[in-house]
């Protein structure tokens, strides 16, 4: 295990240096064009974040990395006996199946996130920002990182050597820095297969007609696949943050405000089954439908917009008066 973990690089130390350089030209392109592309106590909010974040993925990597070695060892003889082979190996086209795995992985990571207030309240905080910028892709929860190998427990299962799953991990989480920016324009045929800057603001957007869309990291086609994927309407400016801000700056505040907001709905709900759909149902759940989830929004505002506009008739009375 320690040499596993020896032999195991790390990507991010060599793009910090790009992640940088196109932060600072971003900031200058706002200030420049007065943009307005970032706000000084959200970016430092952000950075504090995002430096929380660092710290717990490294603390937190040989669990991670430890899970997979496990499930990998674990699964051993079962793929010698049933397929034949101990390890998939490192073939070139192991790669590429490897990181579409990985991307597929993140998919319903990512949409589970979105759609169980108990994953939303570890995830919320790098939606929380009403700016849409370089520096929100470093805004990520701090207790993400416990639950979220469940996901990907079957790739080593199938023999994907844990090193290759963590770095191929690593290049979707580089892949989805160069997301978070308003100022690269619309790529319509990239658009067709991998997520872009102009696809992802969808999903950063708190507008009713966005809502829990376009979850990909790389590739686009699972929301397509899977019926989330959302175009960027050129009429509909996507409004950024989230629909209750948490009204803060803390980077404690902002990770921990919807735990401490669910914990206040189950104490308050009257049953046992309610406590449950609080925890586990999608956020904006509520038994007297006081709130609403981004479905039941959706649905309201589709029954709006097709609804027939009807022409009020005047009685014999007022047009006696007129």
């Amino acid at each position: 295990m320690e040499i596993l973990l020896e032999n195991l690089p790390n990507p991010f130390v060599y793009f910090i240096p790009v992640f940088a350089i196109l932060i600072l030209a971003e900031v200058y392109i706002s200030y420049r064009e007065d943009k307005e592309l970032y706000d000084v106590k959200d970016s430092f909010a952000s950075t504090w974040v995002g430096i929380g974040a660092a710290i717990l993925n490294t603390l937190t990597k040989v669990y991670q990395i430890g899970f997979f070695f496990i499930i990998y060892k674990l699964f051993e003889p079962l793929r010698e006996q049933y397929l034949g082979y101990e390890s998939l190996g490192w073939a070139w086209w192991v790669w590429v199946l490897c990181l579409v795995g990985d991307d597929f992985n993140f998919y319903w990571h990512h949409r589970f996130c979105h759609t169980v207030r108990l994953f939303w309240a570890a995830h919320i905080v790098h939606h929380s920002s009403e700016k849409f910028n370089l520096g929100t892709a470093f805004r990520n929860g701090w207790t993400i990182f416990f639950y979220k190998p469940i996901y990907w427990m079957w790739m080593p299962a199938l023999g994907f050597d844990p090193v290759m799953l963590a770095l191929c991990m690593s290049f979707n989480s580089i892949y989805q820095f160069f997301l978070h920016s308003t100022l690269v324009p619309d790529i319509k045929g990239m658009n067709k297969v991998f997520n872009t800057p102009w696809v992802h603001q969808v999903h950063h957007a708190c507008n009713v007609e966005y809502l829990d869309r376009n979850h990909g990291g790389i590739f686009i086609i699972w929301d397509k696949l899977f019926g989330t994927y959302q175009p960027r309407e050129h009429h509909i400016a996507p409004k950024f943050g989230v629909l209750h801000p948490p009204q803060s700056h803390n980077p404690v505040k902002l990770n921990f405000h919807e735990f401490s907001d669910i914990w206040k709905d189950v104490k308050r709900a009257k049953s046992w089954e309610h406590k449950f759909k609080y925890v586990f149902y999608p956020p904006g759940w509520s038994p007297d439908g006081s709130t609403k989830t981004a479905k039941q929004m959706q649905q309201e505002l589709e029954m709006q917009l097709n609804a027939v506009p009807v022409t009020p008739v005047s009685n014999n009375r007022e047009q006696a008066v007129s």
